[in-house]
């Protein structure tokens, strides 16, 4: 069963029981998953950033998005313009395969992995975790990787409250940590 219609058949009746919502518009869901990634070498190394495209595009199964430097730093050799890093934004069904590959495949592939940090919220429900290297995914092949390079995950919920976003992905099947 895919997590979108796990979602919708047991997820969301469960949460609306468990968090005491009186509408089912009211039970949070994942709005998109932004993967972010920052290349301080893109500036002078453009195979890098050629690179790293290809790998976000391999992840996600789309195409990813220059990010370009809104202003610049003269200590760090940046003009306004200069690409800086990479993005790519999912939503609907992409998301949720996404979803699905990172939390059952990639995050259990991480060295003495013994759960994501239940304190990544920003506040609104909507979680971020950095990840280290590229290679947890199964999509990414070793002979083909020129550096390791880390990136930015960030699950935005339509959760008004911490509480509720931890609930939400909790029920996911997201690996929290214990205390």
């Amino acid at each position: 069963m895919s997590l979108k219609t796990r979602y919708r058949e047991t997820i969301r009746p469960k949460l609306l029981k468990d968090l005491g919502l009186k509408n089912v518009h009211q039970v949070p869901k994942v709005q998109k998953v932004t993967l972010n990634r920052g290349l301080g070498e893109a500036a002078t190394n453009s195979k890098a950033l050629e690179a790293s495209l290809n790998e976000m595009a391999t992840i996600s199964g789309q195409k990813a998005l220059v990010t370009r430097a809104k202003k610049a730093i003269a200590t760090f050799k940046i003009r306004q313009g200069m690409p800086i890093g990479c993005a790519v934004t999912l939503r609907g069904d992409r998301m949720y395969a996404f979803l699905e590959r990172f939390i059952n495949l990639a995050l259990p592939r991480i060295r003495d992995f013994r759960g994501v940090s239940p304190k990544s919220f920003d506040g609104r429900g909507n979680y971020t975790i950095g990840v280290k290297e590229q290679l947890i995914f199964p999509e990414i092949t070793f002979d083909k990787v020129d550096t390791i390079r880390g990136m930015d995950i960030t699950i935005v919920t339509s959760a008004s409250s911490d509480e509720q976003g931890k609930a939400l992905l909790s029920e996911m099947g997201m690996p929290f940590r214990k205390k």
